[in-house]
């Protein structure tokens, strides 16, 4: 009797990543932005922020140190973060944006507005946007920051007084004119300021 040998097709299981989400819900994650002046960095974690989903910066995207913050690293990181997001199942994303802060600069840089548009033309819903940039309540002291020479803090401030003419407000070249030459009614000089 000649033994066959039953083959069996290895099914194809479906595996799919992320969180379990019914149709028409929005499963969200949470995207950090931390936007220097020399590089950007997205980081999606889930919603407690523990686990990382995907992170990518601004510097793995273009080949020059000096391209790192630029807004055209940022777009390409935010496409890389949202398709990638988007095969783990996000669908929506907090945002959390940061610029360095503590004693330095609390702007962000030039790579952040460009990321959050990438990230929301590249069909990710956005929920909210925070600003988390750490602002010091006392630090220490901040680099250069010195009295400029001339300026003696504390015994001059500036005082300004506005000296315009009377005009009919409806009068609209009179206006036009007036606001075009503004300056001429606008006084700034240092007083020293009065001992009470």
């Amino acid at each position: 009797m000649s033994s066959r040998r039953k083959t069996r097709e290895p099914k194809e299981e479906n595996v799919t990543l992320g969180p379990t989400v019914r149709e028409g819900e929005h499963a969200f994650g949470v995207a950090h932005i931390f936007a220097s002046f020399n590089d950007t960095f997205i980081h999606v974690t889930d919603l407690s922020g523990r686990e990382t989903l995907v992170r990518i910066t601004g510097g793995m995207k273009v080949k020059a140190d000096r391209d790192e913050s630029s807004p055209y690293a940022a777009m390409l990181a935010a496409q890389d973060v949202s398709q990638r997001c988007k095969e783990l199942g996000i669908t929506a994303l907090h945002i959390k944006l940061r610029a360095t802060g503590g004693n330095k600069t609390k702007t962000p840089g030039p790579g952040a507005q460009s990321a959050l548009r990438a990230l929301s033309r590249s069909g990710m819903r956005i929920g909210r946007i925070e600003d988390v940039t750490p602002i010091p309540t006392d630090s220490t002291r901040r680099k250069g920051d010195l009295v400029k020479p001339g300026l003696v803090s504390g015994l001059h401030e500036p005082y300004v007084t506005l000296d315009w003419p009377l005009f009919n407000l409806y009068n609209l070249p009179e206006l036009a004119r007036f606001l075009v030459n503004g300056k001429r009614w606008l006084k700034v000089e240092n007083r020293p300021l009065n001992e009470t």
